[in-house]
This record gives C-alpha cells, structure tokens and sequence, in this order.
C-alpha cells in the first residue's frame, strides 16, 4: 500500500493505542514489583500508599451522599410540620416514587464508573467526555418514561391502598420533583466522570453549600411564602439542578478537567447501544438491591400489630441507611481505585486496592456494630418514647449488628464489580439471593414461624450473606492479569468507535 502522510499518521495513532498501557506507571505497582526489597516491606509500602489515595476518595465520597440524602430529609421534615397528610405525602414522595428514579438513575450512571475509570487509568482522557455525554444522553431519554410514571402516580398510589386525601396530596408533592428526574439524569454521569479522575473534594463543597441554600430557600417558600407541599418538591428539584450546574461550572473552569473535557462533541450520539446495555445492567444491579429493603416494608405491613413492626424495622433501617452512607462512600472509592489500576494494567495495585478497601470498610463497619449493640436498649428514644418499640428494636438490634458487618463487605465489593465491569453478572446474583432465598425465606420465618419483623429482617441477612458470600468468592478467584486485558479489550473497542471517521 502507497505510503502516504494520513496513512502514516493512522500507523501511528495505533501504535500509540497499542502500547499506551505499557507506557503507565504508577508509584503502588513500582513499590509492588520492587525486587530489591522483601516481600513484607513491599507490602507495607504499598499499604501505606494505598490507605492514603484511598481515604483522600472515601471521606468526601462519604459526605457527597450523606448531604445529598439530607437535602431529600429535610424537605421532608418541613413537610412534616405542615401536619400528618403533608408528612405522609412527602414521605410517600420520597421514600417510594422518588427512590424509584434515583435508584433507576444512579444504577445507570454506574456504567460511566466503569469506563471513566478505565479509560482515566489508561491515559485516554479524551473519552471521558464523550463517556459523560453519552451517559447523559441516555438518562435524558429514560427520564421521559419515568416523568409518565410521576404524572400518573396518584391513581398507583390509590391503586396499592392508600387513601384519596393522601394519595391526592402526594401526587401534588411529586408533581414538583419532575424536574428532579432530568437533574438526576445530568448529575450522575457528572459525578462519575469526577469520581474517575479521583475529583470528589468539589462535589462535597458544592453538596454542603447547596443543602444550606436548600434548607434556606424551602423555610421561605414552606413558611413564608406558604406555597406548600408543591412549593417544598419544587425547591428540592431546584436545589438538585443548582449541584448539577455548580459541578458542570467547575469541569468548565478546572484546569484538572482540561484533559478530559474537550467540548460538546456529536460522538455522544454514537455507541449508545452497547452503552444502553451496560448502563441497564447497572441499573438492574442497584435497582434489584434497592426494591428489596423497600419490599420488605411492605411485607412487614402485612404482619399481625404492624404499627410494631413497622416502627421497629424502620428505625433499624435508618440507623443502617446513615452507616449504609459510609459503606456508599468506600463503594465509590472502590469503583475509582480498582478502574483505575486496570485501566492502567496494573494487576498487582488492582488486587491491593481490593484487600485494603475491603479491610478498611469492615472495620469500620465492627466499630458501628459494636456502638449499635451498646445503645441497643437507648437508641430507638432517639426516634419515638415509646417504650414497646424500644423493646421491639432492641430485639432486632442483633439481626441490625449483623447487617452492617455484611455492609462493610456487600457494598465494597459491589464496587469492585462496577470497577471491573460485573454489573451483568451480579445483577443475576442480586435476583437470586434477594428474591429466590431472601424475600421467601423472610416471609416464611415472619409469618409461618411467628418470628414476625425478626423473621423478615432474617431472610434479609441470609439473602445479603448469600450474595456477600458469592462476591467474596468470585473476587477471591479473580485472575487479575485477565481483568487488564478484558479492560484493554473493552477500552480499544469503544476508542475504536470513536475514532472511526479519523481513519476514514
């Protein structure tokens, strides 16, 4: 073939490609193939090197999701001063159908963890961009669907049961989060894209600084202005878009985003099949997770004295959902760290940052086990001065304990998955343990053998052991070297689509 100035720079261009992963080098997998020094000193070199990028990812990751979920709870603690039907309505609101889009939502946008993380690891900063825009391209369009589902809620909610007035002043309530959803839809690919390049400082700046604005803004418009439950949703979906422009300003003006964002670019628009598949095995993983707690609720609803059980299983839950935040953060970390190292092609840091993660997050989860079963008797007051629920939580603190040691694991691994590229994989795994064995095995133990809400959280224990039992092993068996050629495989391909019309 006639050699000629653009084939020589196509030649080129794919031997940049090729040899682009060998070129990266980084200070843990030096340290980690350093013959000069013994095995026990390599390893707590790079201990000590891992623990410090690690916790620099988790302690902000930590805040982004706490104050996020704080902005959702404060909205609805001054809904619920408004009275009991604007509590239940808001609560409603958004524990139920607004949990079903930032689930949805969140899952999907996993998908960008994956290769962001990757591609950030191997050097080819340039897709990123094009990773975020074609995440947000497809959640755009799956929030148009969800939008239906908001608009209709009303006759769904009367549909599972509850009643006119309630489902009346709920639907008003989710009415203002419709522009919620398409903030959400934006958020998460920005989120993700900063995570990947280890940018998480900002996003917490920008969450704290936004609850303070929304809890500001919803006092004037709940009190002053009296605009009401529809005026409280607006202002949370207001609050949401002021995070999504704030993080979107930063890309804009950061010179640590120079590499990464080039610019709007019609490449967006290409690929979103196979990114369509990845992102809904994302999101059925996260999805399948979320619905199980939510489904248990409702099988506890069912239970002889329900108020009892409800009460119980909800305060269990909240106090495992603030721990659960600590767990999310380090599920972050992990998710960045292990895409990273692939991307790389270092399967020595990837395996390291897997161990130290892990090991990090359980102990964390042991202490906040410890604390729950020392205030098991005193920590429901907190919540309610009943002392039959006191009773009734302290009776289930054990089965709680037990909880958040497995979510000092579950979750970690879960973002080694996403790192990996597993979501397929353990969304099969999520079906299984939580809806063939966890959710039978709670309603069994709950309603055949009276063990009522202690049954149902049983069956949640064995169903998430079960699937932490399963990740532990598959992560254990994992052939590291093997990962960093699928994520050079998976690189090349979608690098290949995108510079298809430069070799043209």
């Amino acid at each position: 073939m006639e050699s000629t100035p653009e084939n020589e720079f196509n030649q080129t261009l794919l031997e940049q490609k090729r040899s682009m992963l060998e070129e990266v080098s980084s200070e843990l997998e030096d340290v980690l193939s350093d013959t000069s020094l013994s095995r026990c000193q390599r390893l707590w070199r790079a201990v000590g090197i891992e623990i410090k990028t690690l916790f620099r990812l988790a302690a902000p990751a930590c805040v982004v999701y706490l104050l996020n979920n704080v902005v959702s709870m404060s909205t609805q603690i001054f809904c619920g001063h408004l009275g009991n039907i604007q509590l239940a309505a808001s609560s409603l609101g958004n524990t139920g159908i607004q949990l079903l889009a930032y689930g949805l939502m969140l899952g999907m946008g996993s998908a960008v963890e994956t290769l962001c993380g990757q591609a950030y690891g191997a050097h080819k900063y340039d897709m990123l961009g094009v990773y975020m825009q074609r995440s947000t391209v497809l959640l755009m369009a799956t929030g148009v669907p969800l939008m239906m589902v908001y608009i209709f809620c009303k006759p769904l909610l009367l549909l599972l049961g509850e009643s006119e007035e309630v489902s009346s002043a709920a639907a008003l309530f989710v009415y203002g989060l419709i522009p919620q959803i398409f903030a959400y839809a934006a958020n998460f690919p920005i989120q993700k894209f900063l995570q990947a390049q280890s940018i998480i400082f900002p996003s917490a700046y920008i969450a704290a600084g936004a609850l303070v604005l929304h809890v500001f803004l919803t006092w004037i418009v709940v009190y002053v202005l009296d605009w009401g439950l529809l005026g409280a949703s607006l202002t949370l979906s207001f609050s949401w878009w002021v995070i999504v422009v704030a993080q979107f300003v930063y890309i804009l003006g950061s010179k640590k985003c120079k590499k990464t964002w080039n610019g709007f670019s019609w490449m967006a628009f290409s690929g979103l099949w196979n990114f369509l598949k990845l992102s809904a095995s994302s999101a059925v993983m996260l999805c399948l997770e979320t619905w199980y707690f939510e489904i248990l609720v409702l099988i506890a609803g069912l239970l002889p004295n329900p108020a009892i059980a409800l009460d119980s299983l909800s305060i269990c839950q909240t106090i495992q959902g603030w721990v659960f935040m600590v767990a999310v953060g380090f599920n972050a970390a992990a998710s960045v760290r292990i895409s990273n190292e692939l991307g790389a092609g270092h399967p020595k840091s990837a395996a390291l940052a897997v161990v130290v993660v892990t090991g990090s997050s359980l102990i964390i989860a042991v202490i906040c086990a410890i604390a729950v079963l020392l205030l098991r008797h005193v920590m429901s007051y907190a919540f309610t001065e009943g002392e039959v629920v006191a009773n009734a939580v302290s009776d289930l603190t054990p089965l709680l304990a037990v909880s958040i040691l497995l979510n000092g694991i579950q979750p970690v691994l879960s973002g080694v998955a996403v790192g990996c590229g597993w979501q397929k994989f353990v969304a099969y795994v999520n079906v299984g343990c939580y809806y063939v064995v966890g959710v039978p095995l709670g309603a069994l133990l709950g309603f055949k053998f009276n063990l009522c809400a202690k049954g149902i959280w049983l069956g949640m224990v064995g169903g998430v052991t079960m699937q932490t039992l399963i990740l532990v092993w598959v992560t254990f068996r994992t052939n590291w070297n093997d990962e960093v050629e699928k994520a050079r495989t998976r690189l090349d391909t979608w690098d290949d689509e995108k510079e298809e019309p430069l070799l043209q």
